[in-house]
């Protein structure tokens, strides 16, 4: 067994993983090496094809590909060394990390901080608690994804789409633009919970009805699904008897949800939010576990790669910050969701700042006609008007680091006011 130390090593050769690496190193950190177990960076960017990546850092329109790409190219330009084939076993809450590859063989690896970069993976059917046979034809939007883009394989003809997270409308407007008929995209909740640009660009651009309020009832096919029913469901989510509508296709692709990849977290004991499920963060992404930090998708599930790449920034600084000097500070700040919010992060504030603070959330509704307020002992911090928020775009809100100063409170709160209008 080898053994190895390195100032810092970061889980993830995605979007996360590498904009944290690049920031470490332009603070001044050495020696970083990151860990990939897929075979090439890049991570689920790579079978991204389509454009709309990189507005907001680049300023310009980019595919998948192409935004990692600037980053791999930049990785290389620092000379960080990326070890992909290679599969993080576990971390120690001493950041040790154990892993494997065929090249290098078992290795534990001493490092001076750890940033958690693993991303997400699709919720299963077998969490769906969906009826019917185990019958060929039922993936995930993401896996379907990478047999169209990556492999060239088509899944299927007819099909249909249940859940309406982003991946699943966007594969909505690839399967059809393959030549695939894509009957329809099947949502339990009255409101979409991918972003609006997707539902018009990928869905009502081409014809394909959006069902709300519905669910699949039953899959029909033993070897090879050949038919779907769908049902309207009540406020409770349960179908409706003689709403049914059928189906007839060979396809039936899954959007229901990302889950942050958090087991090496947990094995590291990081505390674990069972709202967002991923770390319980302070305001410098550090985890409870002191030097271990978390960024990216594995922390909260991201809209926008762009968001993801910021907050990786501010991983890999604040990682290059406890290298040189290893001290883990205590939150003052507890940060608590309100009515109308989900999942804030971060959930804990330091008394003193060093850079602005973005609190992330999900709304609970649609609220129209809303604000989002930001209250710590009665005092209003912050107030951000929007004519709508919607559980389907993840709000951001940006609290001035010369306002902590002037808090009396030892809580920090979120909500949203406005009308809740989910039709």
């Amino acid at each position: 067994m080898n053994n190895q130390y390195v100032d810092l090593l970061i889980v993830g050769a995605g979007p996360a993983g590498l904009a944290a690496a690049i920031s470490a190193r332009e603070e001044g950190i050495e020696s970083i090496l990151i860990l990939e177990r897929e075979q090439e960076p890049g991570g689920i960017l790579r079978q991204c094809i389509h454009n709309g990546f990189g507005l907001h850092r680049f300023h310009e329109e980019l595919t998948g590909p192409e935004y990692a790409q600037r980053d791999i190219d930049r990785i290389r330009e620092l000379n960080i060394p990326v070890e992909c084939g290679t599969t993080v076993l576990s971390v120690s809450d001493q950041r040790v990390i154990t892993c494997v590859s065929a090249s290098k063989g078992f290795r534990r690896i001493q490092a001076g901080a750890v940033i958690l970069a693993m991303g997400c993976r699709e919720r299963p059917r077998g969490a769906l608690c969906t009826p019917g046979t185990r019958c060929a034809g039922i993936y995930s939007a993401g896996t379907a994804q990478r047999f169209v883009n990556l492999e060239g394989f088509m899944p299927g003809k007819r099909v249909v789409i249940l859940g309406s997270g982003d991946i699943g409308l966007i594969m909505a407007r690839r399967m059809t633009l393959q030549g695939a008929k894509v009957l329809a995209c099947v949502e339990i909740m009255p409101y979409s919970s991918g972003l609006n640009r997707n539902i018009v660009q990928c869905l009502e651009d081409y014809g394909i009805p959006l069902y709300l309020q519905h669910t699949v009832t039953e899959i029909h096919g033993r070897e090879r699904l050949d038919g779907i029913t769908i049902a309207q469901v009540d406020n409770k989510r349960i179908p409706i008897p003689g709403t049914e509508i059928h189906f007839d296709c060979d396809t039936l692709l899954l959007s229901c949800g990302l889950i942050p990849e958090n087991e090496l977290s947990q094995g590291a004991g990081v505390e674990i939010s069972p709202l967002t499920s991923g770390p319980v963060v302070s305001d410098n992404l550090e985890t409870s576990v002191p030097g271990i930090f978390s960024c990216g998708n594995v922390l909260h599930v991201h809209d926008l790669v762009d968001h993801v790449s910021n907050e990786s920034f501010k991983a890999g600084k604040a990682a290059a910050a406890f290298i040189r000097n290893p001290s883990h500070a205590e939150a003052r700040f507890a940060v608590c969701d309100g009515t109308g919010v989900r999942g804030t992060v971060p959930q804990r504030i330091s008394a003193a700042p060093q850079e602005d603070v973005q609190l992330m959330f999900r709304p609970s509704d649609v609220f129209r006609n809303a604000a989002a307020v930001v209250e710590c002992g009665g005092q209003e911090i912050l107030r951000k008007k929007a004519m709508i928020y919607t559980p389907g775009e993840m709000a951001v809100l940006t609290l001035k680091k010369e306002v902590f100063s002037t808090l009396s409170g030892d809580t920090i709160t979120v909500r949203i006011e406005g009308e809740k209008n989910n039709g």
